[in-house]
């Protein structure tokens, strides 16, 4: 399926391409209220996921998701090589036994606020930090950019996503829907509350349906925030 892959590369002004993907259900479901989320999405949305790690150079978590889940981040479904793995750590708490550290010849690579003690060949970099919390966004892009990083995937978790979304880090958003009504649980995207409709994000979207029922909505956002602020100098 190339055309969820077209335009995929380098952006314009010395930063990477950042796509992002979650995969929830149709009343926008992540997972149950217990934290079960397998597999909400079925088999050929997992096999897109990992075509897109396929794509790009680094593929990114937040370390609740490792924590939560010790994903191994590596491309096994298609055809493909693995990309970096990048841990969002803005607190310390990534264990050294996770899965994702494990030495494969791939580069691992951990962002944090300040220095702290590395298992042996991962590499560390620092990234201001956008609160207490949570690292800068934009300050993640640049210094993976730095790195030599051009194409990177934003894989979660759902509060990554939408701190990337907030601060209009993303270029592209992947959505996969299921055909599957949960009905309570953890919600996807999560942003700043809007006064009215007019304020929402409505980027030009193309949907793909997959082999076995899922919907795929690609997102640009470049698109979206280029009406934005054409809208903006018309006012």
């Amino acid at each position: 399926m190339e055309g969820p892959f077209r335009g995929f590369g380098d952006c314009a002004g010395g930063r990477p391409f950042v796509v992002a993907q979650l995969g929830q259900s149709l009343d926008g479901r992540i997972a149950t209220l217990s934290g079960h989320s397998k597999y909400i999405n079925r088999s050929a949305a997992l096999d897109h996921l990992h075509r897109l790690r396929a794509h790009v150079d680094a593929v990114v978590v937040g370390v609740g998701t490792v924590v939560a889940d010790d994903p191994l981040l590596t491309v096994r479904r298609v055809p493909g090589r693995s990309p970096a793995r990048v841990v969002i750590d803005a607190g310390g708490r990534l264990p050294a036994s996770a899965r994702c550290l494990a030495d494969d010849g791939v580069r691992r690579i951990v962002l944090g606020a300040e220095p702290r003690p590395m298992p042996a060949g991962i590499e560390q970099i620092l990234v201001d930090r956008l609160d207490c919390s949570a690292l800068s966004p934009h300050g993640i892009v640049a210094a993976l950019h730095a790195a030599g990083l051009r194409r990177i995937l934003v894989e979660g978790g759902a509060r990554t996503i939408s701190l990337f979304l907030q601060h209009r880090a993303i270029d592209r958003l992947h959505v996969l829907v299921a055909p599957v009504i949960i009905g309570s649980g953890v919600s996807g995207i999560e942003l700043p509350p809007i006064a009215v409709v007019d304020d929402a994000l409505r980027p030009v979207t193309r949907v793909h349906q997959l082999p076995d029922g899922d919907v795929l909505f690609d997102c640009d956002l470049r698109l979206a925030a280029t009406a934005e602020d054409e809208a903006h100098v018309a006012a």
